[in-house]
């Protein structure tokens, strides 16, 4: 029986204990303030999802940040974790509030904690997406709560609180943490997008427009960036999803910064293959990960 019938429990084997919502890629010693996350780079796909949807698996993928967790792959041997979340944004979506949610899109009332009015429940990109990033329609039929529910407790819920021990440890360790959020984008902006049909930059570097993390954070990305030779902006069309305003505070030691990289850079956004030159984009980003390292600890303390 399919989950969408409503019925318990949910089946989704290919993430359970063993192949989890999650994994961490761990330095032997954790040596700077620094963690990395990826949130939608998962790519194990639940069978029951997939029968669920109208889209052919490879138009499902259209939402993924593919391979950025091997674009940042040089953070645990420079001394940094990188979480990495092994499920689909299609799925379930880690950068968004728990329960951001689209009532057009379930049989039955949702709990009044949903957020229904967001402007990325507005656009089908909620907790739980009506749409891929190309705007095509998920689903062939509306869903129950308790399937949203079941997500949100088993894979959102598990990641967060797995970033959270993260960044406790490491304000623990060193007095402040600095949360690089690992993304990437269409070489084009999308038709939901405000930049729509235009070709976009190499990098953009999302601090809220200032809010997440110190001006020494973002300076020393873009710098690092240019001396590499991308062109980079700050802030459009990308400011930072819920993980950098959410857990950017600098006054309480934690700087969040998120870095959208273009994918054009790495991969074939048809296919979703990785391209040649992901080797060298992944040696570059070690470079830029050098560069954020040598922020003295103190920058970083809470105010």
């Amino acid at each position: 029986m399919s989950a969408l019938d409503g019925a318990q429990p949910y089946s989704y084997r290919e993430l359970e204990p063993g192949n989890g919502p999650f994994d961490i890629l761990e330095p032997i010693l954790q040596t700077v303030p620094l963690v990395f996350a990826s949130p939608h780079s998962g790519r194990v796909y639940p069978s029951e999802f997939v029968l669920s949807s109208k889209l052919d698996p490879l138009t499902l993928r259209r939402s993924e940040d593919a391979f950025m967790d091997e674009v940042f792959g040089a953070a645990p041997q420079l001394g940094a974790p990188l979480l990495r979340a092994q499920f689909p944004r299609a799925f379930v979506d880690p950068n968004r509030e728990a329960y951001e949610l689209d009532p057009d899109m379930f049989e039955d009332r949702l709990p009044e904690h949903a957020n229904i009015g967001s402007p990325r429940v507005a656009a089908g990109l909620g907790t739980i997406a009506r749409v891929v990033t190309s705007g095509d329609e998920i689903y062939m039929r509306k869903l129950r709560y308790a399937e949203a529910a079941y997500r949100i407790e088993n894979f959102y819920t598990p990641y967060h609180n797995a970033l959270r021990g993260l960044i406790a440890r490491t304000v623990d360790r060193f007095g402040g943490c600095l949360l690089i959020d690992c993304h990437s984008m269409p070489s084009v902006g999308g038709p939901m997008d405000s930049d729509s049909g235009l070709k976009r930059v190499d990098m953009v570097l999302g601090d809220a427009y200032g809010t997440a993390c110190a001006p020494i954070v973002t300076d020393t990305a873009e710098r690092g960036l240019k001396a590499l030779g991308y062109n980079v902006t700050r802030n459009m069309p990308y400011a930072g999803g819920f993980t950098t305003r959410h857990y950017g505070q600098p006054s309480k030691g934690v700087h969040a910064l998120q870095i959208e990289i273009n994918r054009a850079l790495y991969m074939d956004e048809k296919k979703i293959e990785r391209s040649k030159e992901l080797p060298l984009l992944a040696q570059r980003i070690g470079r830029l990960i050098e560069f954020l390292v040598r922020i003295e600890p103190k920058v970083l303390a809470a105010a």
